[in-house]
This record gives C-alpha cells, sequence and structure tokens, in this order.
C-alpha cells in the first residue's frame, strides 16, 4: 500500500488541529476570578459573624445565616473540585 508523501501531510495537519487545546477566553478565566473572589468574601463574612456572637453577643441569627451560606459555599467548592479531578482522572484513561 503506498500513501502519497502530501496526502500524509495534509492528514497530520488536519489531525494536529483536531487536537490542538481550544485558546481560553479572558471571561472564563474572569468568570472563574469572580468565583473564587465570592467564596473567600463567603468564608471572611461567616468568620466575622462568628467573631462578633462570640466577643459581642451579636445576633445569634447572624451567625446561623452565615454559617449555612457558607455550608454551600464549600459544598459548591468541593462539587467543583470533584469534577475537575473526575475530568482530570478520564484524561489520564484515554489511550495514547
Amino acid at each position: 500500500m503506498t500513501i502519497a508523501a502530501n496526502l500524509a501531510v495534509q492528514s497530520y495537519d488536519l489531525a494536529r488541529s483536531a487536537a490542538a487545546p481550544a485558546p481560553s477566553s479572558p471571561r472564563s478565566e474572569a468568570a472563574f476570578g469572580a468565583a473564587l473572589g465570592q467564596f473567600a468574601t463567603e468564608m471572611h463574612r461567616a468568620e466575622a459573624a462568628a467573631t462578633d456572637t462570640m466577643v459581642s453577643g451579636a445576633d445569634p441569627h447572624a451567625l446561623v445565616e452565615a454559617l449555612a451560606a457558607t455550608e454551600l459555599a464549600v459544598e459548591t467548592a468541593v462539587a467543583v473540585r470533584d469534577k475537575v479531578v473526575e475530568a482530570y482522572l478520564e484524561i489520564l484513561r484515554m489511550p495514547v
């Protein structure tokens, strides 16, 4: 079986362009940064509410609300982490 050189080169170029990673969009990086900022803000807000409640006897209802919001934020972060790890393991299982 003979394969013309230019056919092989064309096939290689087509496969290389299909396998090339997509360029990351600045918008997705900005969205990730914003989500990370919101997570940090939620953590700081819960910490401040806990400190206020313990030190100055602030409203315990505000502490419960802050802790519930923090729990939701942590559960979301863990779910995202699990999906990233799952995708990474899937990539490792791909045949080369």
